[in-house]
């Protein structure tokens, strides 16, 4: 053949079959927009020296075939052309740090973006809503700010997964437009409002999960149209009830999860069509009437979970079909009736807990088989404690001053104290056989833990603690953990809960993203509410113990834990939740009565004088021996009047001794010192226990003295909020003062934004954004949702802290003021910082929550700029920031007040938003200002208002009555200078010269009230 005829053949095949002589290749310009997602995402394992879509490299990193399940690790490409096209990224547990990329909208041709399980931080970038997306997931990462609306632009859309993020907002209406969607996850966010009435249209929908958020009103009646659903988690959403009765509708459901509904009581939701369901759970949703008796017709069930409602009347007969159920709760409910045969003979894990069942050979046992009927004759009511009748044979091997027990562990001995065994894994019932018994309730569900159902748990990382052996094990539960003493005597103790999280790691990874919330309940008193240990322990595998005076009047304590729904559920794997304790210590606070002793009767023995003088020197030993103690202890030494009116404030907290914080703080080594509050000096410290904390201590020249410090240990300690800063405890002893905080790593937010070059902060926009909304929903909580009304007169950037999250917590309630009354407030002495405070308050001392509004105001422009209100460059030359903004929008240039460091990498719409609000509550009436929950509203955009168009409303109603001020003001001068001038010459007086001089600082305005 010849050689042309060999060139003509191979040009031939070229033509036809281009790959077959040219090896494809990924397009060019994806190769570049691959480079910049891989420096967004912080990907080091991709080598660009090889081809992406070369499947048949072993090398490069850009596929890894052997990856197990959940470590998916691979870039897809479609070669269907002469070039390729990357159609799918998915990077699963990979623990990448970066931020979700803008420049994937570069890669026309992406099919799927899955980042699950990483540490990637930042916001949804809106860019995507451009891509023919099928797959998007970003479950178990740290992505914040709001759903992109343009998200809804995607119509090609079937999974939208975002389950545990810091995703807040509302729920954009745009998403109700996503024709193809099957599965939605956004549970374990921040989202707050509704469910928008757009969702309505999906009637593709096969997976709903909204769980762990903060929505508000009801559940819509509109889900009726989602008749393929098959799966619907509404879990401590937000939502209150009733269940709407168009969820009948819903026939093809297999997992139904409704908890935590609010308002007021609604009988039981008709479920009868739902012939396939399997997981069956209506947890505390005020459910009232009788148990339908349906029920027990749907035999596919496999859990059912009825608990914590108030449903009464007897189990019907026709629950018998579900003897093959693996799990079934009533517990707290008012059933009654004779307990069903079939469940003792028969039944598999069935909890009776707390309900009015009689008391007979049925229920006299604890447990019966797989039944556990703990104070099953006594439903659970609260502000008491349960009187369990199966414990009322119980004999008391004696009577015990103490008890001590080594929750999840074995026996153990720590400075003589011995804690007792509890390592029981099988019954949901145990029986220590030493004066106490626990009740565990509940199941974990989708548990992929690689010891599944277990709730014993030993700690595998390295714990943050001095003496390690009460935390290396814990106890955990699903639902309802009670542990119940019946043996002590009688006297005031000190019950200890021991916390260490260890399930949760403390580094960079997607393992340290887990958020754990339960209640505490000690003697049927709720103690504390979404208990955190991670949060109070400033960190994973750290301990902190809770303590809870009590007394004992009967020999009983109950200490009960209880999950609320709260929380994640997938981190580090699915069925990771629940309650945890690491060991519980009961210590009483007085000295035990002798107990009788009853002589052998056998004669023999001491004298009487002997016994006698024997008694005599031991009474004698004793009592000095006690003296020397409390000498030591510093109890017997005179009372300081700050200590007395400390024991008699009407709370509990914990108190630290002096020695302590001394050997924490190193003796207060300069070295520790942080800051100086208005306090004095503040000082890191770290107890034994690993605990770090913070330390302020009252100082000689303090401004602020004995009344400001009672003060703030009452306001702090009374106030738990997320966005608040935590108080431990403090010390009064003798002239010390001091308070004990949690350690915030992260400073002040003036630090992070203008203070050194040293102590600042990148903070990119959403950051900020999250920081301002942060400081707006603890004022929220201040002004309007705590028990109390308190203004804290001192907002100021220096007083918000932020914690390793870059969260904001409001501190220093140095300055708080109770705020009872309707009335305004006229303060006898104003406290605050020139800058941040109000002008009516500033200048005549009136003080509402106004007030803070305004210097909230103040500081959501900081947070813009990046620069303090007040910059004094000489004495004549100082830049301030509110005049200029100002100015600004008079010029419409208010873009312009934009922090030059973000560049244009924020978000132009909430920058304007955070501008008008600032403006807007830095209004000179202080009646224009706006209260803190809707400034919330309208930072996260839930508000219906526009504020742009609120502002200008407001700034016109403040000049008119500038106007009406100024006609005011000549009036009542012309008035005066006809009389003044019959009386002569007019004399100042030094009020009028004090208003002066504070007019130089804030304009004066008469209606300013």
């Amino acid at each position: 053949m010849s050689l042309s005829r060999l060139i003509s053949i191979y040009v031939l095949i070229s033509l036809i079959f281009p790959s077959f002589v040219y090896p494809q290749k990924l397009a060019r310009d994806e190769v570049d927009v691959l480079r910049a997602v891989a420096k967004g995402l912080q990907q080091n394992k991709w080598n660009f020296s090889v081809d992406p879509c070369d499947v048949t490299s072993t090398v490069g990193g850009w596929r890894n075939p052997n990856a197990g399940k959940g470590f998916e690790d691979g870039v897809t490409c479609n070669c269907s052309s002469s070039v390729c096209h990357v159609t799918s990224i998915v990077l699963k547990t990979q623990n990448l740090q970066g931020s979700l990329p803008r420049e994937f909208a570069g890669l026309p041709f992406l099919e799927e973006i899955d980042l699950s399980r990483n540490y990637l931080s930042g916001s949804i970038p809106p860019e995507w809503g451009a891509l023919p997306l099928v797959n998007v997931s970003l479950l178990g990462n740290r992505i914040s700010g709001p759903i992109p609306k343009e998200i809804g632009n995607i119509t090609t859309l079937n999974n939208l997964i975002l389950e545990l993020n810091q995703i807040s907002g509302k729920i954009p209406q745009e998403l109700g437009n996503l024709p193809n969607i099957e599965r939605i996850f956004l549970s374990s966010n921040y989202l707050s409002g509704g469910i928008p009435s757009t969702f309505s249209k999906l009637t593709t929908l096969t997976d709903f999960r909204i769980s762990d958020n903060q929505f508000i009103g009801t559940i819509p009646d509109f889900i009726q149209n989602w008749t393929y659903l098959e799966n619907l988690a509404i879990q401590a959403s937000g939502f209150v009830g009733p269940i709407p009765n168009t969820i009948s509708s819903l026939k093809k459901l297999r997992n139904l999860r409704i908890s935590e509904l609010g308002g007021p009581g609604s009988p039981f939701p008709p479920l009868q069509n739902m012939t396939s369901i399997k997981t069956l759970i209506l947890r505390n949703c005020n459910l009232t009437g009788e148990l339908p008796a349906y029920l027990g017709l749907l035999i596919t069930l496999k859990l059912l979970d009825l608990s914590f409602n108030k449903l009464s009347g007897p189990i019907p007969v026709e629950y018998s079909a579900l003897s093959d159920a693996d799990n079934i709760y009533f517990t707290s409910n008012m059933l009654n009736g004779e307990v069903p045969i079939w469940m003792v003979d028969v039944g598999d894990m069935i909890d009776l807990n707390y309900n009015n069942f009689p008391n007979n050979l049925r229920t006299a046992e604890c447990q019966k088989n797989a039944v556990n009927m703990f104070s099953s004759t006594n439903p659970l009511v609260a502000y008491t404690y349960s009187n369990v009748s199966c414990l009322s044979s119980y004999i008391c091997p004696k009577t015990f001053y103490g008890l001590h027990i080594n929750c999840g562990g074995t026996e153990l001995t720590i400075n003589g104290t011995k804690y007792d065994a509890d390592t029981s894994d099988g019954a949901v019932f145990y029986d220590s056989r030493n004066g106490w018994v626990s009740s565990n309730t509940g199941n974990f569900v989708d548990d992929d833990r690689s010891f599944k159902g277990v709730t014993l748990w030993a700690n595998t990382s390295e714990l943050k603690i001095a003496d390690p052996s009460l935390y290396t094990h814990a106890r955990l539960s699903a639902l309802s953990l009670i542990y119940y003493a019946f043996c002590l005597g009688e006297g005031n103790y000190t019950v200890d809960l021991h916390f260490a999280e260890i399930m949760f790691n403390g580094d960079q990874t997607f393992s340290s993203l887990g958020r754990r919330f339960f209640d505490i309940y000690v003697q049927g008193k709720l103690a504390v509410k979404d208990f955190n240990i991670v949060d109070e322990a400033n960190g994973a595998g750290r301990a902190v113990v809770k303590s809870f005076p009590v007394m004992i009047r009967n020999g009983k304590l109950e200490i009960r834990l209880f999950w609320a729904s709260k929380g994640t559920q997938v981190v580090p794997v699915r069925g990771v939740y629940g309650s945890l304790i690491s060991a519980i210590s009961v210590n009483q606070n007085f000295l035990p009565q002798k107990e009788a002793r009853t002589g052998s009767g056998n004669g023999g023995g001491s004298s009487i004088g002997t016994v006698v003088g024997a008694v005599v020197v031991s009474t004698v030993f004793l009592v000095l021996l006690i003296g020397g103690i409390l000498w030591w202890r510093g109890c017997l030494r005179p009372k300081s009047q700050m200590e007395k009116d400390f024991k008699n404030l009407d709370f509990q907290i914990s108190s630290f001794s002096l020695r302590q914080i001394k050997v924490a703080t190193d003796n207060f080594d300069p070295a520790n010192k942080i800051g100086e509050g208005g306090f004095g000096p503040v000082h890191k410290g770290t107890l034994t226990d690993g605990t770090v904390m913070a330390v302020k201590q009252l100082s000689s020249k303090s401004k602020q003295g004995n009344r400001e410090f009672l003060n703030e240990i009452a306001m702090i300690f009374a106030l738990q909020h997320p966005h608040l800063v935590k108080l431990y405890g403090c010390c009064v002893e003798g002239d010390q003062l001091l308070l004990v905080y949690e350690y915030l790593e992260n400073n002040s937010l003036a630090q992070a934004l203008f203070g050194p070059q040293e102590t600042q902060i990148r903070l990119d926009w959403p950051t900020r954004q999250k920081i301002c909304v942060g400081i707006a929903r603890g004022l929220a909580y201040l002004h309007e949702e705590s028990r109390l009304k308190i203004v804290h007169r001192d907002i100021k950037a220096t007083n918000i802290l932020l914690d390793k999250e870059l969260n904001p917590k409001i501190s220093d309630f140095g300055l708080a003021k109770l705020d009872e009354e309707e009335n305004t407030h006229i303060s006898t002495r104003i406290a605050g910082t020139y800058g941040y405070m109000a002008p009516e308050y500033a200048m005549r001392g009136h003080l509402t929550d106004k007030a803070d509004v305004y210097s909230f105001g103040v500081v959501a422009l900081e947070i813009v700029h990046g620069r303090s209100n007040t910059i004094r460059r000489t004495i004549v030359d100082t830049f301030n920031l509110l005049d200029w903004v100002h100015v600004l929008r008079e010029q419409d240039k208010l873009m312009e007040v934009v922090d030059p460091r973000l560049g244009t990498d924020y978000n132009r719409e909430e920058a304007m938003t955070m501008i008008q609000i600032g403006v807007l509550c830095t209004s000179k009436v202080p009646s224009e200002r706006p209260p803190m929950s809707t400034v919330v509203s309208m930072l996260e955009g839930d508000s219906t208002l526009d504020v742009g168009k609120l502002l200008e409303a407001s700034l016109n109603r403040v000049n008119e009555k500038d106007e009406e001020s100024m006609r005011a003001m000549k009036k009542h001068y012309a008035l005066t200078d006809q009389n003044s001038s019959t009386d002569g010459t007019f004399t100042s007086s030094s009020t009028s010269s004090a208003k002066a001089n504070a007019s130089d600082l804030y304009p004066l305005k008469l209606d300013a009230a």
